[in-house]
């Protein structure tokens, strides 16, 4: 599927698929200002934490773009406040952190340039980052291919695809990988409720490569587990912390728990950009809460009664003891894991 560009930077404007429109129709969202970005980020035009840290880091070649005819002091002032913005998008995924921060090296590293020079250096670093993040997902793809067995049924939760990065995938580049060595696989998508990245895009991706695939409501996870009829679940991460918790979309503490219960193989699949090495636990990790009406309505329409209280966390936290291993571009890491997590530092 790599005909889908999630993210194309061409004559200085950001060209993002609008998430939020599919699978009912495919619509391009353009970003030309900075602030573009962050509303886009902001409000999941574009999603998943790699593609948000690419976005991200288009976002500051854009802001160099607006203020390219300033001096050099006025410059840095305004990069600095549109980095600010750019880096409180959304509060979980590292990947918007770690992209800002090499975009904030990057302009430290070279603040005596003119703007003009400075901006063709954030450009190139962008550029770099959308190509290392394909790259990085299908070497994910095959290091994750070596545990799916001959014949598996698999269970994903929420997108993890070409559509949550700049390509390829990260749990579901496993998948895509699998697919295409010739494995007879079945893979299980669940819905992903409030937003159904699951029903919206991960079916959406999954029939458009044509991969054997069903898709459950969040609720029948549990009895194909239990029944035996899941031999393996792969899942994403927005943020690893040293011992190996990790945060993702909500639900997926809850399928780690019925996997260990039931003795079914649990693996986070993510870039080691997705490791956050300044933090210890998954107690550290800043769990964002969306709108209420995220799930009071469906596309507009409201399905609960006004005035009920809502509790929408975006993520939720797998302790590291639930995940059998995590599948990075360096190879499988597992138990030890803040030993072993270090090791890739």
């Amino acid at each position: 599927m790599d005909r889908i560009k999630t993210i194309e930077f061409k004559d200085n404007i950001l060209h993002l698929i609008d998430q939020r429109k599919l699978p009912l129709s495919y619509q391009i969202f353009q970003c030309t200002s900075y602030r573009d970005v962050d509303f886009a980020i902001k409000d999941m035009v574009v999603r998943g934490a790699p593609a948000i840290g690419v976005a991200g880091a288009y976002g500051v070649v854009l802001a160099a773009k607006e203020f390219i005819d300033c001096d050099r002091d006025d410059f840095l002032i305004h990069m600095d406040e549109a980095l600010e913005i750019l880096n409180r998008s959304r509060p979980t995924a590292v990947n918007l952190m770690w992209a800002i921060n090499k975009m904030r090296s990057i302009i430290e590293e070279n603040k005596d340039l003119p703007p003009a020079d400075l901006y063709d250096k954030l450009r190139q670093e962008a550029d770099r980052m959308l190509k290392q993040d394909i790259d990085t997902n299908r070497k994910m793809g095959k290091v994750g291919n070596e545990i799916v067995n001959e014949k598996a049924t698999i269970l994903t939760h929420c997108n993890t695809g070409a559509l949550a990065t700049a390509g390829f995938g990260t749990a579901l580049g496993v998948i895509r990988e699998a697919f295409y060595s010739g494995k007879d696989i079945f893979v299980y998508a669940d819905e992903t409720r409030p937003r159904l990245q699951g029903a919206r895009l991960t079916a959406w991706e999954l029939l458009e490569e044509g991969i054997p695939c069903k898709l459950i409501a969040d609720s029948a996870a549990a009895t194909l587990i239990r029944d035996k009829k899941i031999d393996l679940i792969l899942v994403g991460a927005d943020r690893i912390a040293l011992n190996g918790d990790t945060a993702n979309k909500i639900g997926t503490f809850m399928l780690s728990v019925l996997a260990k219960e039931y003795e079914v193989p649990f693996y986070v699949v993510a870039p080691t950009s997705t490791i956050d090495f300044d933090i210890e636990t998954g107690d550290e990790i800043i769990i964002e809460e969306r709108d209420n009406s995220e799930v009071t309505h469906m596309e507009g329409i409201r399905i609960a009664p006004e005035g009920i209280d809502v509790y929408n966390p975006a993520f939720d936290v797998t302790p590291h003891e639930n995940i059998t291993g995590i599948i990075t571009e360096e190879g499988i890491i597992k138990s030890p894991f803040r030993e072993n997590i270090l090791k890739l530092k």
